[in-house]
C-alpha cells in the first residue's frame, strides 16, 4: 500500500508535463498563423486596448488550416461566369427585342383605335409640308404670320376643291358616253370570242351573262349593306378631311411653338439630339412632298396627253387619278396605269390599249430613272426593297392611307436615325479625355479641304446636303 501514493504522484507529474507540452505546441501553432497572416481584428483590438484588455475571441475559436496531405476541393464557379458569352449576349438582346416588340404592338393597337385621327394628322403634316414654303415666302415679303397663313390655306384648299369638283364634273359629263362605249366594247368582245379559236358558243356567253345577273339578284342584301358601309366610309372621310384642314391651319400658323412644346416632353439628356433631328426630318418631309407632287404632275400631264391624243374617253379624269395614285409609290403607278389601259381596251379596242400601255410604261420608266433621282435627290433616298415592304405594311395596317404615309415615314425615320447616330458619335468624342503627347496627332480631326479649320460637328454633312 505504501507504493500507491508514489505511483499516483508520478502519474500526476507526467500528466502535468503532457498538458504543458500541449500548451506549448498550441502556442507555437498560433505564433505561426499570426506570423503568416498578420494580426486579426481581435488581436488588433486587444493590442490597441493595452496589455490588460481581454481578447474578443479565445484560442479555441480558431479553426486551423487543413493539413497539406488533404485533397484540394475546387470552388464552384459563379453562375454568371458559367454561362457561355454568346448565350449571355443572345439573352440580353432577346429580352430587349421582346420589350421593343411589345412597345411596337401597343403603339399599333393605340394607332388602330384612333386611326382616323392619326391619318388626318399625318395628312395635315403632308399638306403643311407642301404649303409651308409658300407661307415663309409671303412672310419674307412683309405679310404678317396670320395673313400669310390664311392666304396660303385658302388658296390651297380652294385649288384642291376645284380639282375634286372638276374630276366629278368630268366623270358625270362623260358617264353616258362611257356607258355607250362600254356596251360597244362588250359587243365587240363577244364577237371576238365567237370568232376566236377557243370555240366559244353564243349559248355559253348567254349562260355567263345569266349567271352574273342571278348573282347580282341573289346578293342584293350584301350590295345594299356594302352601300351603307360606303356611306359610313364617306362620313369618316369627310370627318377626316375637316380634322386635316383644322390641323393644317394650326400647323401653318403655330408650328414652331408646337415643336418647342414637344421638345419639353423629351428628357433633358436626349433633348439636344432630338432638337437637331427635328428640323432635318422636316426638311426631308418637305423635300419628299414637293418632289412627289412635281413627279406626279409630270406623270399626269404626259400620260393624260397620250390618252387624249389616242381618243380615249375621260382623259382628264384619268390624268387626275394618275396624279393622285402617284402618291402611293410603285403600287399607285401600276393601279392607275392598269385603269387607263382597261378603259382604252373597253372603249377603243386592243390596239389602242396597247398604245396606252406603251405610253404609261415609257413615262413611268422616265420617272423612275430620271425624274425621281433628279428631283428627290439624296435627301429622301430609300432602297426599293424598303419602299415595297413599307407600302405593304402600311396598306395592311391602315389601308390606302397607310400606304400613302408609309414611304415618307420611312424616309423621315432614316434621316432621324442617321443624324442621331452621328450626333452620338460626336458627343462621345467631345466628352472623351483629350490625348496627350505624340498620340494626339494621330487622333486629331483633320478639316476637310476648303472648310474652315476648327469647325467640325454633326451638322456639317446635313447642312451641306
Amino acid at each position: 500500500m505504501s507504493k500507491i501514493p508514489g505511483w499516483l504522484g508520478r502519474l500526476g507529474a507526467e500528466l502535468t508535463e503532457l498538458g504543458e507540452r500541449l500548451e506549448r505546441r498550441r502556442a507555437d501553432a498560433e505564433e505561426d498563423v499570426t506570423a503568416g497572416s498578420g494580426p486579426g481584428p481581435a488581436e488588433a483590438a486587444t493590442a490597441s486596448a493595452g496589455p490588460s484588455a481581454v481578447p474578443a475571441a479565445t484560442v479555441t475559436d480558431h479553426v486551423p488550416p487543413p493539413p497539406s496531405y488533404a485533397p484540394s476541393v475546387a470552388a464552384r464557379p459563379d453562375p454568371v461566369a458559367a454561362i457561355p458569352w454568346g448565350m449571355r449576349v443572345a439573352a440580353e438582346a432577346g429580352w430587349r427585342l421582346l420589350v421593343l416588340a411589345g412597345t411596337v404592338w401597343v403603339l399599333t393597337q393605340i394607332i388602330s383605335a384612333v386611326e382616323l385621327v392619326v391619318l388626318a394628322f399625318v395628312a395635315a403634316l403632308l399638306v403643311t409640308a407642301m404649303l409651308q414654303p409658300t407661307v415663309a415666302r409671303l412672310r419674307r415679303h412683309g405679310l404678317p404670320r396670320g395673313l400669310a397663313t390664311a392666304v396660303t390655306a385658302v388658296l390651297g384648299f380652294v385649288i384642291i376643291g376645284l380639282v375634286g369638283w372638276f374630276v366629278v364634273w368630268q366623270v358625270m359629263d362623260n358617264l353616258d358616253t362611257l356607258s355607250d362605249r362600254v356596251r360597244d366594247g362588250i359587243d365587240e368582245l363577244k364577237r371576238w370570242l365567237l370568232d376566236s379559236p377557243f370555240h366559244v358558243t353564243e349559248q355559253q356567253i348567254n349562260d355567263i351573262a345569266k349567271n352574273l345577273s342571278d348573282t347580282i339578284g341573289t346578293n342584293t342584301e350584301q350590295i345594299t349593306s356594302a352601300g351603307l358601309e360606303g356611306v359610313t366610309v364617306m362620313v369618316e372621310v369627310l370627318t377626316g378631311m375637316l380634322l386635316a384642314m383644322f390641323s393644317t391651319l394650326f400647323l401653318l400658323y403655330d408650328g414652331k411653338r408646337i415643336w418647342e412644346w414637344v421638345l419639353k416632353l423629351v428628357p433633358a439628356q436626349a433633348r439636344p439630339g432630338v432638337a437637331g433631328a427635328g428640323p432635318r426630318a422636316w426638311r426631308t418631309l418637305t423635300a419628299y412632298v414637293r418632289g412627289t407632287v412635281i413627279v406626279a404632275l409630270i406623270d399626269a400631264i404626259f400620260i393624260g396627253l397620250g390618252i387624249f391624243f389616242l381618243d380615249v374617253p375621260m382623259a382628264v379624269p384619268l390624268a387626275v387619278f394618275i396624279f393622285l395614285f402617284a402618291f402611293i409609290p410603285l403600287v399607285g403607278a401600276v393601279i392607275s396605269g392598269a385603269l387607263a389601259v382597261v378603259v382604252a381596251l373597253v372603249t377603243q379596242g386592243v390596239f389602242t390599249a396597247l398604245m396606252v400601255l406603251a405610253v404609261v410604261l415609257a413615262v413611268q420608266q422616265i420617272e423612275g430613272h430620271v425624274l425621281q433621282p433628279f428631283i428627290l435627290g439624296r435627301a429622301v433616298r430609300v432602297h426599293p426593297l424598303a419602299v415595297v415592304l413599307s407600302v405593304a405594311a402600311g396598306g395592311l395596317i391602315a389601308g390606302i392611307g397607310g400606304a400613302v404615309v408609309a414611304v415618307p415615314l420611312v424616309a423621315v425615320t432614316n434621316t432621324v436615325v442617321g443624324y442621331l447616330r452621328t450626333f452620338g458619335r460626336e458627343e462621345a468624342l467631345r466628352h472623351a479625355p483629350q490625348p496627350r503627347g505624340a498620340s494626339a496627332v494621330d487622333v486629331a480631326p483633320t478639316p476637310a479641304p476648303g472648310s474652315p479649320a476648327g469647325k467640325s460637328g454633326p451638322d456639317e454633312g446635313e447642312n451641306g446636303a
